[in-house]
């Protein structure tokens, strides 16, 4: 018989257990666990956490972004994100107008990664900007690399959307820039051999008013005032186009200063500036890409949509009837124009076999863009890429109809009378019937001979090319609105 008495064998704790806490014992593992927790509470936040937080403290004050950014380099000099916090420092001090210390950062960003030739172009801007000896001796190196840059660019590089003559239309222009931003340095740099070459050189790459300007200064330091007065003359004709630091204003004063001084008086350089302004506008026409050279209908053009320079086949448009209003952003009466041509389009949004377009017929095609965005026009707008010249297009502005046979069968030049809107409904009109109901070929007769003389002028407009050119053999009619010309 088992007694129940305790066995001589049993511990004193087994013989008399404590008491229940309500816990479990802890085992060595736990121990280890809780001590490596108990260290990761208390262990302080990553590098990256702490970069964020010292752009977090700063909120918008640019000033204690730029300390606590400063600090967080001091702490991590080797940081991984540099190149993302010197450009964040290059904006706040400028944002500060701490000249000096943005250009610090800048030299920086370009000493860690050399082919950021925008960053090298900022660097260079500021070190100029600084006035310091030393560092304009630096930017014109940097000058020097970003040169050798554009040279060794090619083809391949261009965006899809530029055609060839565009790209090295615009590889020319980015080479003229740096030329003369190298020939800024060296003026200041007072080495006016150096700067003298690299202007001459801008100027005979893309001739532009920044770079006769400065050859015009040199000149007039070389006491030289003839060239003074030659190269000021270019600056005054090029000037107020896509470049607006140099305008016609400040020109005007620095070549009328030379102008009394050789001559004592301003009589004269009025006619000086006409004349010259008319042999440099001869001589950099030459320098523009020549666009549909090679186009000999109207279907054969490819104009460019305006301002993204996306391509616009007008072969998408053979068959068709197009109505196209001719205009340019300096243009007055366009301006007052465009709301009646957008007023006929619209007469005709659910018609399938009529397109409506504005072709801009601007030298500066700068403008545009800006232009565009004040206006905001509800018809497709491209740039006139040669179109203009192929329909004897004298004056601005002018409205062009061309049949379904790609033919002009109608003729507005001027902006005029309150009939505008009404004539160009119904010549549209006239020219859409008769291309549904005739086909191409039937549609121009009956444009022609017809339909496009009952109720309208029948004179020609002023500026109607004379019967030689290929646009007079297809028209019929033009409505005398009076001209409008630069």
């Amino acid at each position: 018989m088992v007694s129940a008495q305790t066995s001589p064998t049993q511990s004193p704790a087994a013989q008399n257990p404590p008491a229940s806490t309500g816990s479990t014992p802890t085992t060595g593992q736990e121990k280890k666990a809780g001590t490596e927790k108990s260290a990761a509470q208390t262990k302080g936040p990553t590098p990256a956490e702490e970069l964020q937080q010292a752009i977090s403290n700063a909120g918008n004050d640019r000033a204690a972004l730029v300390r606590n950014l400063e600090a967080y380099l001091v702490k991590y000099p080797d940081s991984a994100q540099r190149p993302q916090i010197y450009r964040a420092l290059v904006e706040a001090t400028l944002q500060l107008q701490d000249t000096a210390r943005a250009a610090d950062y800048a030299e920086r960003i370009v000493a860690l990664t050399p082919d950021d030739m925008s960053m090298t172009l900022v660097a260079i801007q500021l070190l100029q900007r600084s006035g310091d000896v030393a560092g304009m001796r630096r930017a014109v190196d940097y000058a020097g690399r970003v040169l050798a840059f554009v040279d060794n660019t090619t083809m391949d590089d261009k965006s899809v959307k530029m055609s060839p003559e565009e790209w090295k239309e615009a590889k020319a222009r980015d080479h003229s820039a740096v030329l003369l931003l190298r020939g800024q340095l060296n003026l200041k740099l007072k080495d006016t051999a150096a700067a003298k070459k690299d202007f001459e050189a801008s100027y005979a790459e893309a001739p532009a008013a920044g770079a006769a300007e400065k050859l015009g200064e040199v000149a007039e330091l070389n006491k030289d005032l003839p060239d003074a007065i030659k190269e000021y003359a270019r600056a005054f004709a090029l000037a107020d186009g896509a470049n607006n630091s140099v305008t016609r204003k400040e020109i005007r004063q620095k070549i009328g200063n030379v102008w009394r001084q050789a001559h004592g008086s301003d009589d004269g350089l009025g006619e000086y500036l006409l004349h010259s302004y008319d042999e440099v506008i001869k001589a950099t026409a030459g320098t523009t890409v020549k666009r549909n050279a090679d186009a000999h209908e109207v279907s054969e053009f490819t104009l460019r949509k305006a301002p993204d320079g996306a391509p616009f086949k007008m072969s998408s448009t053979k068959g068709e009837v197009v109505v196209v209003s001719f205009w340019a952003t300096w243009c007055g009466p366009c301006r007052a124009l465009e709301p009646q041509f957008e007023r006929v389009a619209a007469q005709f949004k659910d018609e399938q076999h009529i397109s409506f377009l504005e072709a801009d017929c601007d030298d500066d095609e700068s403008q545009v863009g800006p232009y565009l965005e004040e206006v905001k026009p509800r018809v497709q707008v491209v740039f006139a890429d040669g179109l203009d010249k192929h329909l004897a297009v004298n004056s601005l502005p002018t409205v062009v109809i061309i049949d379904r046979a790609g033919k002009v069968a109608y003729r507005a030049e001027g902006f005029g009378d309150e009939s505008f809107e009404r004539d160009l409904t119904a010549a549209a009109k006239r020219a859409l019937d008769s291309a549904i109901s005739s086909g191409a070929s039937a549609g121009a007769t009956s444009g022609t001979n017809s339909g496009m003389n009952s109720g309208t002028n029948s004179r020609t407009a002023p500026g109607t090319p004379p019967a030689s050119t290929p646009a007079s053999k297809t028209e019929t009619t033009s409505q005398p609105h009076g001209t409008w010309a630069p």
